[in-house]
């Protein structure tokens, strides 16, 4: 079985839940992509215990101390997230789990607190530069539905750019003013602002592509941990 094949993590029983991203374990990237698979059936040498095995133990004994010390830190349905984040990266780095765990799986569990909290700071930014945006630029009453997508589309693109690359799009499309004249009131030399406006351009029509896109579904799941030594022993051919 690899990582891939593995279904989602159950909600530990302990504290009780009412509802994964790149965690940094200690001292490495812990990303999906440089994540090696694992192989089910493999044996740690330190314990003697089939990978499965180990990790079923892990899990049982820490899980409901992970989501404990994520509860403090996050809403419970991220805490959740935070919890079957954190045994992916031990599922993925078992052989690095150290014998005394729970400092290690804290760690990791920090990292992804702070992960989530990055994400969402990000998105409540994107939120506010969007609503100051439609200030500017309220919606047309009648406006055709394509008109409407077309203009939260832009909004969307133009709160993405940093506020100077927003800027430099803004005194040119917007108020009017040539490249000199919008460096002016940029304060900086009229070489600069044309790079800056350049650079601005090219995020912006980028953004707007990325906003075309459908939404991906998750790329990947992470994996249950086996509750009994039955369901932990690997499929035999």
């Amino acid at each position: 079985m690899s990582t891939n094949d593995a279904p989602d993590l159950p909600v530990p029983d302990r504290p009780p839940v009412t509802g994964p991203a790149a965690a940094v374990a200690p001292g490495r990237d812990a990303g999906a992509a440089d994540a090696p698979e694992r192989d089910a059936g493999t044996t740690d040498a330190r314990t003697a215990q089939p990978d499965t095995v180990r990790f079923a133990a892990l899990w049982d004994r820490y899980a409901a101390r992970v989501q404990a010390y994520a509860l403090r830190h996050v809403d419970p349905d991220t805490a959740q997230e935070v919890v079957s984040e954190t045994f992916l990266v031990a599922w993925r780095r078992l052989v690095d789990v150290p014998g005394e765990p729970l400092p290690w799986l804290l760690v990791v569990a920090r990292n992804t607190v702070a992960n989530h909290r990055r994400s969402h700071h990000r998105a409540r930014l994107l939120a506010h530069e969007v609503a100051r945006l439609e200030l500017v630029v309220p919606r047309a009453v009648d406006a055709p539905d394509r008109v409407v997508a077309e203009r939260d589309a832009l909004l969307r693109a133009l709160a993405r750019l940093t506020a100077r690359e927003r800027e430099a799009v803004l005194l040119v499309a917007w108020d009017g003013l040539d490249p000199s004249q919008a460096a002016e009131v940029a304060r900086c030399s009229p070489t600069a602002f044309k790079v800056r406006l350049h650079r601005a351009r090219r995020r912006l029509d980028a953004a707007l592509a990325a906003d075309d896109e459908p939404t991906a579904p998750p790329a990947r799941t992470p994996p249950t941990p086996p509750t009994t030594a039955a369901t932990a022993a690997p499929a035999r051919g």
